[in-house]
């Protein structure tokens, strides 16, 4: 009877371990639904609704790029300052920046934590569309960071690279088309 008992302790101690690593393993690196519902839309459908052509105002900035390091962060280097994770495998696809603080919202610039940025003036392979979702340091001006791993072996500094924010139409003016598409996404007309 001992064993009997001691094999559903060992049991039900073990399915207690194998659900609390599942719900580890199920956090991922990205960001929870609960807070890029409201600020994050695929990077396609918001090529279709405003190409890099028709930007906003834009600012003139320098650009870097940075790794989830200690070294070059802070002692929690795979977390944002927004609180998104950062997946150490490939920080890259994420495609998150860091903005110096003289241009986010908090510290009276413009610019918010989960804001579509347009960023043209680098490289083909870094120009595009970003999200921001980290601070830099506070002696920082008029600069951005972009998120890549070590292992993308993308290095540099680049003067006059422009940026903007991406601007969204209100919804009742939007039209979509809900017909499939190439990207799996609804189109503007």
């Amino acid at each position: 009877m001992f064993r009997v008992k001691l094999l559903a302790v060992v049991i039900s101690i073990f399915v207690a371990f194998a659900d609390e690593m599942a719900l580890l393993k199920a956090e991922s690196s990205e960001p929870s639904e609960e807070k890029t519902e409201a600020t994050h839309r695929p990077p396609t459908y918001i090529q279709k609704v405003q190409s890099p052509d028709e930007l906003p105002e834009t600012y003139t900035v320098s650009a870097t790029v940075y790794f989830p390091e200690r070294s070059q962060t802070d002692s929690d280097p795979l977390t944002t300052a927004d609180g998104s994770k950062i997946n150490p495998r490939n920080p890259k696809k994420h495609r998150w920046i860091a903005l110096s603080r003289d241009m986010l919202s908090r510290w009276g610039g413009e610019i918010q934590y989960g804001d579509s940025i347009w960023v043209r003036g680098i490289s083909d392979e870094l120009d595009g569309m970003y999200i921001v979702r980290d601070t830099m340091n506070r002696r920082f001006r008029n600069r951005i960071d972009i998120l890549v791993g070590r292992n993308d072996n993308i290095m540099g500094r680049w003067d006059n690279v422009e940026i903007a924010r991406a601007e969204f139409p209100q919804e009742e003016e939007l039209e979509l088309d809900f017909k499939p598409s190439y990207y799996g996404l609804a189109m503007s007309k």
